[in-house]
């Protein structure tokens, strides 16, 4: 059961100062009318009924969408004086923002502390200076290390955007960003792959041939290993790829192959395969069980013009395991570990099965003749 809601305002990029070369919001912010305080209560009012007598227990008012601590401060405290209202109220729990690392101050992070904001993220991206200075961030990686201090030592959450794919990216250059991430240990952390959006430059560096987007599996492959190094770190990955509303909000028109809707789950589901044919791999190594494999594996071969069902009676079976939340990660999109396991590992039927007693992301296997 869900049990944590968000409530997303969308602020336009009124106080980012740079462009970098994968966002399009100065085009958009000039075509949106600014957001008022009665918006944000209009926004927050629309939602809280359809989140009551439901079980959740946190509810976030979430600032997206720009830099918001670069906005001006007289409106920031606007925003935040609607938020605070709701929380002081306790309509909601949590009041969430997003912003730049180089907009992180003293006298900002005073100001929210006095409006009771709980967790500030930031749009790190990347921790390689090439990458950085490719993409047009505008900052450096010192002021990633010296914002991220200074909202710890203010007393907030903090979180961390990670971008792969970025121009000038590599795999080891993904990899070194997670476990410099691990080092400033933030609560919460973004995985995102680069996606090239129509009216951006990173678009228009594409239709020059200056940039090549990641393939879904360099994605895939890249996402899966930072994942695994920041949850082993014990970091909340709260999300890797975007959402469909989050391209909806860019409000752009998404160019080649760089966007897939359930990509969280090819990842989920790759590490769920990966962890699941170690055990297998096991199995199969241990002498007593191999030769039980051969054995059946021969029985079932001499049986001439034998039908499926009565072949696969005679197959060892391998049951998998994971919990009811991690279900559809084992099993795969649209079943992909279950054709991937039947394909590479005929002389055995596999089973999917719950078991409650597993963490999320925990996956178990045994055999059974």
């Amino acid at each position: 059961m869900k049990t944590h809601a968000i409530i997303p305002i969308f602020i336009p990029h009124l106080g980012c100062p740079n462009d970098c070369v994968f966002c399009n919001q100065k085009v958009i912010t000039a075509r949106m009318s600014p957001l008022g305080k009665d918006d944000v209560k209009d926004i927050i009012e629309r939602y809280l009924p359809t989140l009551s007598n439901r079980g959740i227990k946190i509810v976030e008012v979430a600032f997206y969408g720009g830099s918001f601590t670069g906005i001006p401060i007289k409106q920031q405290q606007e925003y935040l004086s609607v938020a605070k209202w709701y929380k002081d109220q306790g309509l909601i729990q949590k009041i969430h923002l997003s912003t730049r690392p180089d907009y992180i101050n003293d006298e900002i992070l005073t100001n929210l502390k006095q409006y009771d904001t709980d967790i500030i993220e930031l749009g790190v991206q990347s921790f390689d200076e090439e990458v950085l200075r490719l993409s047009n961030r505008g900052h450096n990686r010192e002021s990633v290390f010296r914002a991220s201090k200074m909202i710890k030592d203010y007393g907030f959450e903090l979180g961390l955007q990670l971008m792969i794919g970025l121009p000038g990216d590599t795999f080891e250059k993904s990899i070194e960003s997670a476990l410099e991430t691990v080092k400033i240990n933030p609560s919460i952390a973004r995985i995102y792959p680069t996606i090239i959006i129509q009216n951006t430059e990173l678009a228009n560096m594409h239709q020059r041939g200056e940039y090549a987007p990641l393939t879904l599996d360099e994605a895939i492959k890249t996402s899966k290993e930072m994942y695994r190094i920041l949850k082993n770190s014990g970091i909340n990955v709260i999300r890797i790829g975007l959402k469909s509303t989050d391209i909806i909000n860019e409000n752009g028109q998404v160019i080649g192959n760089t966007y897939h809707p359930a990509f969280r789950q090819l990842v989920e589901a790759e590490i769920a395969k990966e962890d699941l044919e170690k055990q297998l791999q096991e199995i199969i190594n241990s002498s007593q069980n191999l030769n039980k494999v051969h054995q059946n594996s021969t029985q079932t071969n001499t049986q001439n013009n034998t039908q499926s069902d009565t072949h696969i009676k005679y197959l060892p079976v391998i049951c998998f395991y994971s919990n009811e939340t991690s279900l559809s990660y084992m099993i795969g999109n649209k079943k992909s570990n279950k054709l991937y396991f039947e394909k590479k590992y005929p002389h055995f039927h596999f089973t999917f099965n719950v078991d409650p007693s597993l963490n999320n992301q925990t996956y178990r296997a045994n055999i059974k003749y």
